[in-house]
């Protein structure tokens, strides 16, 4: 990861904190970039993402290129101290591409072929695309390698947002050559797919299609393959494109992901694409009406933290106020830019920027707010963009520092794409849902999180939670045993261990066993039966409710610690813990209610020797980062709620600049960026 290198390049050779957004000059006259400019200087801006939607204006027709609009930008970027992480274009092909080459777009479900008029009207597997897209690509690293402006190359622009995945001819070829180079041969495809069910038995590669739209449900192994080849089939125009870029200069190469609104069964497999990345970045925007936004934003740079193995990354996109897709557009509330952005700060990223500069006049995304509003500099907006530049400038020497966490939720991608499929139990078994609710419950307790894979080295955790991982490997079950047997503790939650990579139930084909087959031993539990719950049923298990869920079945070698209390699943355990090796291993077959978990949770935490934040207690809102740390440690508080929160802590306060004294007191809706003393425990 190359972040430090990148934040190296926005000033003197100290790092400093990115700050900026996507510019789009072309979208206004020439004399509004003058303008622009001056504006950039008095917020802080060190750097903007230039060129991700101009392929039309740089190429009006195949192979003439006209660069002199953004020969003019560069260079006057570069005259006012600006860099510049620029695109290479290829997100949005021109209408004359389409009109050229129509079998380049893309083909949905039904078989209807879509086209231009909105954005990434391409098929990813298209040989005219990708052909294209390195031509533009190979011009434009030509003409800017050794542009002083340059900082970063941006490939692309949330690949698989709107146009994936593609269900047409060149999806078709590409998906029977990708089943190929796995599987070698039609029977082992057959054997993974269970084809001897509904007399589905394939005898040539040539008949097999992309999943469409069908009388009933498609085989859920051929729509977990065609997920996993759809990702697979852009991540190859992503590596193309940036070969090319890498092959013209040593910038840092990145296309932004989109950790967005809780987007984890996204198209994509980011787990795969990370190491691809020089640079790993994100786009986050809150759900307006969600009252808990600020957790969910928590968890998505958690995430991300994730996929950069726990370096530093940057922010790509997020919004200064409302944006302009969701059904109500609700504007953030005064401060709540600076404590989005010091959430994500908190949580590692080294940079902070926004989609997009200037709000736009026209087009799709009018509505969409930008750091300068339509109202223009005599605005909340305007004012709370300079004092976040100011607030970065403030708290830059936490550039390149790590965060560190004592705990860690697993997710692997397969996971909800294998959960999310059809004819399942019930549509209340929703991963997603049930990693968010888990990361609450210890943001709540102020414990930092990362997330991880199941294969990833999970030694350094004192606790480990696998909500809901359905779908598990013979690696993913065996890297968790060795965590537990390691002196770790595991929460495991229902649903989870349930399939193989193929999408078939782990169990013993004669003698059977029960669920959760991947971890029934090492659980110490067996279950014989699910037992979905109604819609808005409870259960009682003695210390609260359980929801969604409830099992039939018994434990083996754990111990009971609570019991389904009424219904069918009477008398069967619903949390269990087990001594495995030196460690534990819990199991929870329902989701708890406040009243089950506030008796659960501390049972986990004390097995793993965490204790909760007690500031917490006295402050709910209150939300604690309490080591980003290098050579020293760095404490973020942010105070989410109305009213004024204490916190102990013994250094200087940054964003002030005075010391702390031993106590700090934030205000409804504040922030605090504290230096620790050495000494501070």
């Amino acid at each position: 990861m190359d972040m430090n290198n990148l934040t190296r390049r926005l000033g003197d050779g100290t790092p400093r904190i990115a700050y900026g957004a996507d510019y789009n000059p072309e979208q206004w006259p020439r004399e509004v970039w003058d303008r622009d400019v001056e504006l950039m200087r008095e917020a802080g801006v060190n750097l903007v993402s230039l060129g991700i939607f101009s392929w039309a204006l740089l190429e009006p027709e195949e192979g003439r290129y006209e660069f002199g609009w953004l020969d003019d930008a560069m260079d006057l970027l570069h005259a006012h101290g600006i860099a510049v992480d620029l695109a290479n274009a290829s997100a949005s092909p021109p209408p004359w591409f389409t009109v050229k080459y129509p079998d380049s777009a893309p083909v949905d479900a039904r078989g209807v072929r879509q086209t231009h008029g909105s954005r990434q009207a391409f098929a990813a597997c298209s040989p005219d695309y990708r052909r294209a897209a390195a031509a533009l690509t190979t011009a434009i690293a030509e003409r800017y390698a050794s542009h002083p402006a340059l900082a970063m190359w941006h490939v692309h622009n949330e690949y698989g947002c709107h146009n994936q995945p593609d269900y047409g001819p060149h999806a078709e070829r590409g998906f029977r050559a990708w089943l190929e180079r796995k599987y070698s041969t039609i029977e082992a495809l057959n054997h993974a797919w269970g084809t001897a069910f509904w007399s589905q038995h394939y005898y040539a590669w040539t008949e097999i299609m992309p999943p469409r739209h069908s009388g009933t449900w498609v085989n859920p192994t051929h729509q977990l393959d065609f997920a996993r080849f759809s990702s697979d089939s852009l991540l190859e125009c992503f590596e193309a494109e940036a070969e090319i870029l890498r092959a013209h200069s040593d910038k840092p190469v990145t296309t932004n992901f989109m950790g967005t609104n809780m987007g984890l069964a996204a198209p994509i497999d980011y787990w795969r694409w990370a190491p691809s990345m020089d640079v790993v970045s994100n786009d986050h925007y809150l759900i307006a009406e969600d009252l808990r936004n600020h957790q969910e934003l928590a968890l998505t740079a958690d995430l991300t933290r994730g996929w950069a193995q726990g370096a530093p990354w940057l922010l790509m996109e997020h919004s200064t106020s409302a944006v302009n897709w969701q059904p109500r557009n609700i504007a953030k509330a005064p401060g709540q830019m600076l404590r989005n952005s010091m959430q994500h700060l908190a949580r590692g990223a080294d940079g902070i920027m926004f989609f997009q500069w200037r709000a736009s006049r026209a087009g799709a995304e009018k509505y969409h707010s930008g750091m300068v509003p339509h109202a223009g500099t005599e605005t909340k907006v305007w004012r709370e963009v300079v004092e976040l530049g100011r607030a970065l400038r403030a708290v830059s020497e936490v550039a390149g520092s790590r965060v560190a966490a004592e705990a860690a939720l697993v997710f692997d991608t397969d996971a909800p794409w294998g959960a999310e499929l059809d004819s399942h139990p019930s549509v209340e078994a929703q991963p997603v849902r049930e990693l968010r609710e888990w990361h609450d419950a210890l943001y709540r307790s102020g414990i930092t999180t990362d997330v991880r894979q199941s294969t990833d080295d999970l030694s350094g955790y004192r606790l480990v939670v696998a909500p809901m991982l359905y779908l598990v490997t013979a690696a993913g079950t065996a890297s968790l045993r060795r965590y537990v047997e390691g002196g770790g503790t595991l929460v495991v939650t229902y649903f989870s261990g349930i399939v193989d990579e193929n999408d078939h139930i782990i169990m013993d084909p004669l003698t059977g066993g029960g669920y959760p087959g991947a971890f029934r031993e090492m659980l110490g539990v067996e279950m014989e039966e699910f037992f979905p719950l109604r819609a808005d049923e409870t259960v009682s298990l003695g210390t609260g409710l359980g929801r969604r869920w409830s099992e039939l079945g018994r434990a083996t070698t754990a111990e009971t610690l609570a019991r389904f209390e009424e219904g069918p699943t009477a008398g069967s355990p619903a949390v269990t813990r087990n001594a495995v090796g030196s460690g534990h291993a819990f199991y929870v077959a329902t989701t708890p209610d406040d009243d089950a978990l506030a008796a659960f949770l501390p049972q986990v935490l004390d097995a793993a020797g965490i204790a909760p934040d007690p500031q917490l207690l006295e402050s709910p809102d209150l939300e604690l980062v309490v080591r980003r740390s290098a050579d020293c440690e760095w404490l973020f508080a942010i105070n989410h709620g109305p009213g004024e929160a204490r916190v102990s802590a013994s250094g200087t306060e940054l964003l002030s600049g005075t010391p702390t004294k031993g106590e700090l007191n934030i205000p409804g809706g504040g922030v605090a960026v504290v230096r620790l003393d050495p000494t501070t425990p």
